[in-house]
């Protein structure tokens, strides 16, 4: 089996008489807000975020662990028009991810109009046969009246399951939303251990968090054509008396199409890369519990997001 539920079988455990658990797409236009909203729901950062459009590139999995239910969380990438493979590749990742779940998430956040790319997924999302709840996500981003209208713009979309507001940012709503989300999940016993927060290898989180780090650095200067490969992480040898683990080294690739964005990539001296490396070491320390150097390479993969091999190898 393709999708979410792929190699994943119910952990026998003891949990509660009732115990609900299962699988949800978050889905949405690009920069709608559901790597932010998988992380509050989470309550730990299990995807990355940024003002960027196309952020996600991955489905990945976030855990929410209920007294008891257990929601696994999909946070698709948004469904745009593909221009590349890898636009192509993005949307099929959407497209299987919904078909394998027990219900969907359909993010439109309150800041930004309902428009012809939310009509496109919502009719997308009308032959499903598994529950579809509307969020209204960003609400702490307009005033109460504007989201009223929303609300009501929402509403004549699609026949929904549910439409619920929230605001991430301030955690507005976002307990409410668990409990919604969990009354449409089968009986199932806990899919995950029941302290899990994600089934994301470190290698794909450290990635990913580098590229977040360069995606917040870079602005609006390049284009959407950066991968980050995790190429080996290595634990340097204790000192003699060490009591305290040693330092792990973390040898991080960088990629770009062209030779000339190395540079964007790298800044002046090095400035920029240096800048990536302090951002992204922070979440890496947090993520791996121990002190770290990173150590960040530019490379040139020409024209990668329109070759097979290439995206097959970035995990595409």
């Amino acid at each position: 089996m393709d999708g979410p539920q792929a190699d994943v079988e119910p952990l026998i455990a003891n949990y509660p008489e009732g115990f609900r658990a299962g699988f949800v797409a978050i889905v949405g236009r690009p920069n709608v807000g559901k790597s932010t909203l998988t992380n509050a729901l989470v309550g730990s950062k299990v995807a990355i975020t940024s003002r960027r459009p196309e952020t996600t590139r991955r489905s990945i999995r976030g855990v929410v662990q209920g007294d008891n239910y257990q929601v696994v969380l999909v946070d698709t990438p948004g469904y745009h028009r593909p221009r590349t493979l890898l636009g192509q590749r993005l949307n099929s990742m959407v497209r299987d991810s919904v078909g394998q779940v027990d219900a969907v998430l359909f993010c439109l956040p309150c800041d930004q109009r309902v428009g012809p790319g939310d009509d496109f997924i919502a009719r997308q999302l009308r032959g499903l046969k598994v529950p579809v709840i509307a969020v209204a996500t960003k609400m702490d981003a307009v005033a109460q009246e504007r989201v009223m209208k929303h609300l009501v713009a929402i509403d004549k979309l699609g026949d929904w399951e549910q439409i619920v507001p929230v605001s991430a940012a301030t955690g507005e709503q976002v307990d409410h939303l668990k409990d919604v989300v969990a009354s449409y999940l089968p009986p199932s016993p806990p899919l995950y251990p029941l302290d899990a927060e994600s089934d994301e290898s470190d290698e794909a989180l450290i990635a990913e968090y580098v590229r977040e780090a360069a995606l917040e650095e870079i602005r609006e200067e390049l284009p959407h054509s950066l991968a980050v490969s995790v190429e080996e992480i290595i634990e340097r040898k204790k000192k003699p008396g060490q009591n305290y683990p040693p330092m792990l080294d973390v040898h991080v690739n960088v990629y770009v199409e062209r030779d000339s964005q190395k540079a964007i990539i790298i800044g002046t001296g090095g400035t920029r890369i240096k800048r990536i490396g302090m951002k992204a070491r922070r979440e890496v320390e947090k993520l791996l519990g121990r002190r770290i150097y990173l150590d960040l390479h530019v490379r040139t993969a020409k024209d990668w997001q329109s070759d097979p091999k290439m995206l097959d190898r970035f995990g595409f």
